[in-house]
């Protein structure tokens, strides 16, 4: 039987990202990111909406020559509908309706946080997916979760963060250090050459597996602003250990959590999505459970970890063998629950 050929866009927030999927194996997964947002240390709303109409259709273009295929062979269009930003959103679901009425194919809607915590049944996204249930720590700018994953459409929130993203931790803290946007991968990079034992910052006591990065950030501030009324050159000359150091502590704020909700729930099956799941330091932390704990781990590959298409056209694919379609009514959510998926099915 031939695998139908599926078309997802992505463009929650900053990145326009479109692929092609035929049935579980991608075809093409092309980004494009909007460099303009560093210049203002994050994401402007209106810049990216409009980046994104500037965007989407090479992007389109470049990813159906990528896959060598024609219009004529989609079977359907998936689109991020939510959580993100609102004029980002729109963009993509308008143009998807409009591509899908073109095409006289059926339109998918898709939950972004869904779509990276499915993003592992991607072929090649791992050495091999991860069984059901499993536990997955999303983890990424805008987003911190620990949901427990039962089936590809039965997800149930176990925690989330109170406050601040872990993602936006990093880049407030990073920013504290005068570190470009986006600072997670500039901390992880300069992590590597310091001691992450050189400082200790403030830890969250909440119950429950529910997190909170907020306390740390501001734990930084009053540290750096103290050291550098002694040392004006403090952060210069401390900057390596002052990234090993803050990586530490939001690492281990996130595995605290997640080793308590494998224990209780009794699932050692164990997966990280989402941009920061990309940090190093993270995924050695989980690489240890395997060996200390006997989990199960899933590290997906860095090119599924950003926001990208491939994850919405996996999804996407999953409603389509299940006949999941949505109306050219719908609209964009810049909330949208990751426990409501449980009830469109």
């Amino acid at each position: 039987m031939k695998k139908p050929i599926i078309l997802g866009i992505e463009s929650s927030c900053d990145d326009t990202s479109v692929a092609l999927i035929r049935g579980r194996e991608v075809l093409s997964n092309i980004s494009t990111s909007q460099d303009i947002h560093m210049e203002y240390g994050g994401v402007v709303p209106e810049l990216a909406s409009r980046a994104h109409q500037k965007n989407i259709i090479p992007v389109v273009g470049l990813s159906l020559q990528r896959a060598n295929i024609q219009q004529k062979d989609i079977v359907a269009i998936g689109f991020t509908r939510g959580p993100g930003l609102m004029g980002s959103l729109l963009v993509g679901c308008s143009f998807a309706k409009s591509l899908a009425m073109s095409l006289s194919v059926p339109l998918i809607e898709v939950n972004h946080l869904q779509a990276h915590i499915l993003a592992h049944f991607i072929e090649g996204a791992n050495a091999s997916p991860p069984g059901f249930p499993f536990i997955c720590l999303t983890v990424s700018g805008g987003h911190t979760l620990l949901v427990l994953v039962r089936e590809y459409f039965d997800m149930e929130i176990l925690g989330q963060t109170l406050d601040d993203a872990a993602g936006e931790a990093f880049d407030k803290t990073g920013k504290i250090l005068g570190l470009d946007y986006p600072a997670g991968p500039i901390m992880d990079k300069l992590a590597k050459e310091g001691d992450e034992n050189s400082f200790s910052f403030s830890r969250p006591k909440i119950d429950g597996f529910d997190y909170s990065f907020s306390g740390l950030k501001t734990s930084v501030l009053y540290f750096v602003q103290r050291e550098m009324q002694k040392n004006p050159d403090f952060v210069k000359g401390n900057l390596p250990n002052l990234s090993a150091s803050i990586q530490k502590c939001i690492v281990d704020i996130l595995m605290v959590k997640l080793e308590k909700a494998v224990m209780k729930y009794g699932v050692p099956r164990v997966a990280i999505a989402g941009g920061v799941s990309a940090n190093s330091a993270l995924r050695s932390a989980v690489e240890k459970r395997k060996y200390s704990l006997g989990w199960e781990i899933y590290l997906p590959k860095f090119e599924y970890t950003t926001d990208n298409a491939a994850m919405v056209a996996m999804v996407a694919q999953l409603k389509y063998e299940r006949s999941l379609f949505s109306s050219l009514s719908v609209t964009p959510r810049a909330r949208y629950p990751l426990n409501e998926i449980n009830l469109e099915i």
